[in-house]
């Protein structure tokens, strides 16, 4: 999707912007997050609420499964995008939902702050 493309979304819906190749985060785990960040941040009259969460539930149940070198690499795939969204100087919002993401999905425990 291009830049001219984002500008076409409607209002209301939740996008996150493109992460550029070079930063080498698994492509799956970009359309997974990108997919939480539509269901999950969209307004209501954009996607079913129901259906959202749902789809939410499911996702939440694949990501608990990880474990292991693939759960080590999500984690590190997250943390770059933490420190990218803090350079790039997204909102405080954005950078937590990277460093947060696994806790919210029940695999490990939040940080306290």
């Amino acid at each position: 999707m291009s830049n001219d493309d984002l500008s076409a979304v409607p209002e209301g819906a939740a996008v996150l912007p493109l992460i550029p190749a070079e930063l080498g985060i698994d492509p799956l785990l970009l359309a997974v997050l990108h997919a939480v960040v539509f269901f999950d941040g969209s307004e209501d009259d954009m996607i079913d609420p129901d259906a959202a969460v749902e789809s939410l539930e499911y996702l939440a149940t694949y990501l608990q499964r990880l474990d292991g070198p693939r759960l080590r690499k999500v984690k590190e795939d997250l943390l770059v995008l933490a420190s990218y969204a803090k350079e790039q100087g997204w909102g405080q919002d954005q950078v937590r939902f990277f460093e947060d993401f696994l806790a919210e999905f029940g695999n490990e425990h939040k940080k306290k702050r």
